[in-house]
């Protein structure tokens, strides 16, 4: 399995080389972009601004940072390997923490973690975070940028998630609210949550929409229209209290189980 990172994690004098593998798989349907009139692909190709549009070669592109208009100081691979000390090359846990106060707004990219090698000091770290309930927080240099890390322990798996830096969190742009509920308003809110409450089971959450995508290229492709889904009517409350009151018993209809069809459901008792 490919990995997208390869170095250590260490802790004190405890040095631990690990890989990290990403936990996420692209599930999007690719569509190409394409000139109507030619049925064509549309292709780019990277040019520069004195080229006179010949196209410029991935090999023959640096990285340069513009010092003055139109100067610039080129820096290549070996440069920024030369400025990283052992530390930035390492993911050097410098706290830990509680899950419960890191915020998951700062949370980017997950990884699994998998040591490749110094396997006893894997097992103590994981089992020693995961029994005392806390987190690793860390930093490291992946690629050219300074990475904020947190490393977490959850049923004997190590995970890693990449931070976004605070400074990278933009202000909540929603203005202070001055409205109040009142404790009618605010018990039925509380009891619509109850009666809605339940356990958190990815498994139950499939992605419909892209289900639908490929129902209508199925269509497309055998030379059907697509067919819009007739939606019901949604009632319109504007009074809170009573959009409460149905929302409330919305929450507190038994939730109806699918039945098999009687021959399907005999086939399954034989």
């Amino acid at each position: 399995m490919a990995y997208s990172y390869k170095g250590s994690i260490s802790f004190g004098f405890v040095y631990i080389p690990v890989t990290l593998h990403s936990t996420i798989k692209s599930n999007d349907i690719g569509f190409n972009m394409i000139d109507k009139k030619t049925m064509s692909r549309v292709k780019y190709k990277k040019t520069c601004a004195d080229c006179d549009g010949r196209e410029v070669k991935q090999e023959d592109i640096v990285k340069g940072f513009e010092y003055e208009d139109g100067k610039y100081v080129i820096f290549e691979e070996r440069d920024f390997n030369k400025i990283k000390s052992k530390k930035d090359k390492n993911i050097t846990i410098e706290k830990f923490v509680n899950l419960s106060e890191v915020d998951p707004l700062y949370f980017d990219k997950p990884y699994y973690v998998v040591p490749t090698g110094a396997e006893k000091a894997f097992a103590v770290l994981l089992q020693a975070m995961e029994d005392e309930s806390k987190a690793a927080v860390a930093k490291t240099v992946l690629g050219t940028k300074e990475t904020l890390i947190l490393i977490r322990a959850k049923d004997g798996q190590m995970l890693l998630n990449t931070l976004f830096f605070d400074e990278e969190v933009t202000k909540n742009p929603a203005k202070e609210i001055t409205e109040k509920p009142n404790a009618a308003e605010l018990k039925m809110a509380k009891a619509i949550i109850e009666g809605m409450s339940g356990k958190f089971k990815p498994e139950e959450y499939k992605d419909e929409y892209r289900k639908k995508v490929q129902d209508a290229i199925e269509r497309k492709i055998a030379g059907k229209e697509i067919v819009a889904p007739k939606d019901g009517k949604t009632a319109t409350v504007t009074n809170l209290m009573e959009a409460l009151t149905k929302s409330l018993e919305l929450a507190q209809k038994p939730k109806t189980k699918k039945t098999l069809p009687k021959k399907t459901a005999e086939r399954k008792k034989a």
